[in-house]
């Protein structure tokens, strides 16, 4: 069997001809411009077949196209995509009229939750969860075997940590990803940076061509106090979410990704999973929720959203 996935990026649309095991055996890329829903669904139609004859497979042989988009979908319709401006879209209906295959969508979170439970370190688990950390922070989950998805996407990211704390763009106060994202990790450097001139977070800013939020970890590498603190402080926060969705959920695992998940694990993960096996409720006996890196790095969006009818 033979599947497609789609990753609808921010400046590009990526496709992969992918197997059953989850392996991607052709990839075609091509800049993303958008004139419209129904253009958009042809754009994405033609890229499906491409790569799938470019594997050498009849796109009708195809058991189903997936598509991960960083928005809110619901079966074969997207409710709203952050990167283009599309509402209430019947993708699917649109994208038949040009390949008349199956399209299953998902929100990039949950695509990467899918790819991971397949074919990444989530493999053999039933209860499984993925937290991106970028921009935002994201949440992909799989419980009894099966994604939990569509319009009621994990929005765990939302959970508020601290409460009257610092303003999120969902118009709430002290939510998880305001603390615990790529974002809050690059303002936490910046806030360390103004108050230690002497650190050696400067010069690992500059050499890089700037802050990036794995700016703090790099000098904590070389023992930077400064540098250190901001690390131990990120890592608070995110335990903090943590164990509030392991103690609600109690997945046999998390699986943590996005580029700050790539920090070095003595700093990262570690004491993040101390922290866990501390506070969450676990500390009382019964399954300890694991934490991993997840595995599948930038193939995660392909390989999940081509997975996506399996998890359904």
């Amino acid at each position: 069997m033979r599947y497609v996935g789609i990753d609808v990026g921010g400046t590009n649309l990526k496709a992969g001809l992918v197997d059953e095991e989850g392996r991607i055996l052709e990839v075609e890329r091509i800049p993303l411009v958008f004139r419209g829903p129904e253009q958009f669904a042809e754009t994405v139609a033609d890229l499906a077949v491409t790569v799938a004859r470019k594997g050498g497979v009849a796109p009708e042989s195809l058991e189903w196209v997936g598509m991960g988009l960083p928005g809110a979908v619901d079966g074969g319709d997207i409710r709203f995509i952050t990167n283009i401006p599309m509402e209430n879209v019947p993708l699917e209906k649109l994208f038949r009229q040009h390949l008349d295959r199956p399209l299953y969508l998902g929100n990039d979170a949950d695509c990467a939750a899918v790819g991971e439970y397949f074919s990444g370190v989530g493999k053999g688990t039933k209860d499984f969860a993925v937290v991106t950390l970028g921009t935002g922070v994201g949440c992909g989950l799989i419980l009894g075997g099966r994604l939990q998805g569509g319009p009621a996407s994990s929005e765990a990211g939302h959970i508020v940590i601290c409460h009257g704390g610092e303003p999120c763009n969902c118009g709430r106060r002290g939510c998880w990803e305001r603390y615990a994202s790529a974002t809050a990790l690059i303002g936490f450097t910046k806030k360390a940076m103004e108050a230690h001139p002497e650190s050696a977070l400067h010069e690992v800013a500059a050499a890089n061509g700037g802050v990036e939020g794995r700016t703090a970890f790099l000098a904590a590498e070389s023992g930077d106090e400064a540098a250190l603190e901001v690390c131990r402080t990120y890592v608070e926060y995110l335990a903090c979410g943590l164990n509030s969705l392991i103690n609600v959920l109690r997945p046999e695992m998390v699986a943590l990704g996005g580029g700050v998940a790539a920090a070095p694990e003595h700093l990262l993960l570690d004491p993040v999973r101390e922290l866990v096996a501390k506070e969450s409720f676990s500390s009382h006996g019964g399954r300890v929720t694991r934490v991993e890196r997840a595995a599948l790095g930038n193939d995660a969006g392909i390989i999940g959203a081509a997975l996506l009818g399996k998890a359904l």
